[in-house]
């Protein structure tokens, strides 16, 4: 049920209400600072992320519900500084949204989708106080998998890419060798140092066929978990542990998890 402009705006209302009494009354809530605030923050997004994987509707409701309140939360201290408000936060990406879509409010004319993100990037380096070369924009701190995609992804945004995608194996295959080479020597860093070009290498090619890496990796690791848990089920049922199983038994019982997740 879709609730009417109005309704929704009075429900942010009484949200934006509530945390103006807890940040008064509430010994928790009255202490709360930016960096206090940070780590629950990071939490709450990947409460989200979680809920987003699943595909829970009610816990995704939910989630949003508390990235919410810690974007209201942060530009309430914002204000009570004198330094913004939640308005200011909402009128500036207004703004942006409508400065960087001038295809749907300019003259600006796009055929597709990644014609659209092209003129993002170059958007984002005109802007005052925007990215001032390409990859300032990738957060320093996201996790190596994620950057790496964004990396790569804004790279070819202005042009750096494989002129056909099927080029790229050539690329994986190559650092494969190397990985190879650098195992033969023995020597720990550049070891490391080879996978890391192997695994970016990898990113680059699943974002060539449309593929997030991050959340083929993730499907993959929920995968493991349920067939992996499968054994350890198995085991404890017949009275053992899993460390007990031989690998033979542990592949047939995974091979077991594996048909019975394809049968459904």
């Amino acid at each position: 049920m879709s609730n009417s402009r109005d309704e929704r705006l009075a429900a942010l209302g009484k949200v934006m209400d509530t945390l103006d009494i807890l940040r008064v009354r509430c010994p928790w809530d009255a202490k709360q600072t930016n960096e206090s605030l940070r780590a629950n923050t990071i939490e709450e997004v990947y409460e989200l992320a979680q809920a987003l994987i699943n595909d829970d509707t009610a816990d995704i409701k939910k989630e949003l519900g508390d990235v919410l309140l810690h974007i209201l939360f942060y530009s309430k201290i914002a204000d009570e500084k004198a330094q913004f408000d939640i308005a200011d936060v909402a009128n500036a990406l207004n703004d942006k949204l409508i400065f960087r879509h001038p295809h749907v409010f300019g003259e600006v004319k796009v055929e597709n989708s990644h014609d659209v993100e092209t003129n993002w990037e170059k958007i984002k380096l005109k802007e005052k106080g925007g990215n001032r070369t390409v990859l300032a924009g990738v957060p320093e701190a996201l996790p190596a998998l994620i950057k790496s995609y964004r990396i790569q992804e804004k790279a070819a945004n202005v042009g750096f890419d494989w002129e056909k995608r099927e080029d790229v194996w050539n690329k994986v295959k190559e650092e494969m060798g190397e990985v190879s080479e650098a195992i033969v020597k023995g020597d720990k860093t550049d070891i490391e140092a080879e996978f890391g070009d192997l695994i970016f290498s990898v990113v680059n090619a699943a974002r060539l066929y449309g593929v997030n890496p991050e959340n083929a990796l993730e499907r993959t690791n929920r995968k493991f978990i349920n067939r992996f848990n499968h054994i350890e089920e198995s085991a404890t049922a017949s009275g053992r542990k899993i460390s007990d199983l031989t690998l033979d038994e542990m592949e047939t019982l995974w091979c077991e998890a594996k048909h019975k997740a394809e049968s459904k």
